[in-house]
């Protein structure tokens, strides 16, 4: 992946910053507040300070920024924003934070609107325009925090940069399952899965995306396995699944292979065609300009000429968090195209309590040409 500078990286968030400036500047609002804690996650807060732990962080409409760290040490290392103030000083009260911080417009903006996440409780709300009587408090669904969902649909470069890597540590992992597989190293859904923790950390990866999901033929039949895996062979005879997926400074890939070790049944085989058929041709329509609605529909059309049916949606983007929107679904507004800078999956799938499950997943980049396809995922036939 390319090296990217200091500098550079301070231009990156600056630039994200300066957009959500203008939108509230023209919707006449002061200031946006994110807030990450152990409740509830904001992606936003990375998006635009590189800082992902406990923190609140306010944009003002001048694009000056303000985090608000519980960890001040690791914001200093990683964040990139005009001033930190240690959420400490405020005894963590995330209340008095954001009133002391507004009220002491360190920012120098001429403000009297804030905009408060869309995400808080109807008690926390309460809370917070209590405290921040001074100000007109705005929370909306459909107001800056949507835009900041919207502006993430399209990924910058070093957002594709990111996934990027985080796919090619996947294909890592990938072939080196497939390899122990055939020499018999890898006999069950936990061997898997502690193969790719390890291996994930060893490339320079953080995380996984989301809880692995092993499943071996007794349980491949689930959508989404619960637990994601245990003690159960894997694989075995039959069909069984592996989704996936690792994340690379924040980015996360996500991807998901079906091994088929025989003797197989015509049922059985038959499965496997149809979703490697439904994959072949959806992912030709993940192509600029192309409604995403019509890739979904495809699909579904495969599926029902054989009287077989796909229980969940063809896709979604992926980014920050391993489901973004748009969701490549029958249901997506057909005014919504698929645009370059996008990363969606395309990842057709059935199940069958008898027959087991096949799911094929790969993650890919729409371009001003077409697609690159950035995970290499298969049916893997032993």
């Amino acid at each position: 992946m390319k090296e990217y500078s200091k500098k550079e990286m301070e231009i990156i968030f600056k630039t994200r910053r300066n957009v959500l400036a203008d939108y509230l500047t023209q919707n006449e609002t002061g200031a946006c507040v994110f807030i990450d804690t152990e409740e509830h996650r904001d992606p936003n807060l990375a998006y635009y300070s590189n800082f992902s732990s406990d923190a609140i962080l306010i944009i003002y409409n001048t694009g000056y920024s303000i985090l608000i760290p519980w960890d001040e040490n690791l914001a200093k290392l990683n964040a990139f924003c005009d001033k930190i103030i240690p959420y400490t000083r405020y005894s963590n009260d995330k209340y008095n934070a954001l009133k002391a911080v507004l009220s002491s417009n360190t920012s120098k903006a001429k403000f009297e609107r804030i905009e408060l996440p869309p995400y808080l409780t109807y008690i926390e709300y309460l809370k917070f325009i209590d405290k921040l009587n001074n100000f007109t408090c705005r929370c909306s669904e459909y107001g800056a925090h949507k835009f900041v969902t919207d502006c993430r649909l399209i990924k910058d470069e070093y957002e594709i940069e990111c996934t990027k890597e985080a796919c090619r540590v996947g294909d890592l992992i990938l072939d080196e399952i497939e390899n122990q597989i055939k020499s018999g190293t890898i006999t069950t859904e936990t061997d898997v899965a502690l193969l790719i923790e390890r291996m994930l950390r060893e490339n320079g990866c953080q995380r996984t995306g989301f809880d692995t999901l092993a499943a071996g033929p007794s349980r491949s039949f689930a959508i989404h396995a619960f637990p994601g895996y245990t003690a159960n062979p894997w694989p075995a005879q039959g069909l069984s699944i592996l989704d996936f997926g690792v994340v690379y400074n924040g980015y996360t890939s996500d991807q998901t292979v079906t091994i088929a070790q025989g003797p197989l049944t015509e049922d059985q085989e038959k499965q496997l065609s149809l979703v490697q058929k439904a994959y072949d041709e959806c992912v030709k329509l993940y192509v600029p300009g192309k409604p995403i609605c019509e890739a979904a529909k495809t699909a579904d059309m495969i599926f029902a000429k054989e009287k077989r049916k796909m229980p969940h949606t063809l896709g979604h983007a992926i980014g920050l968090e391993i489901h973004e929107f748009p969701r490549v679904s029958t249901k997506t507004e057909s005014l919504l195209t698929f645009q370059s800078g996008m990363i969606l999956t395309c990842e057709p799938g059935l199940y069958h309590e008898e027959i087991g499950g096949c799911r094929l997943e790969n993650d890919v980049l729409i371009t001003e040409e077409g697609n690159e396809i950035l995970t290499h995922s298969r049916i893997i036939r032993i």
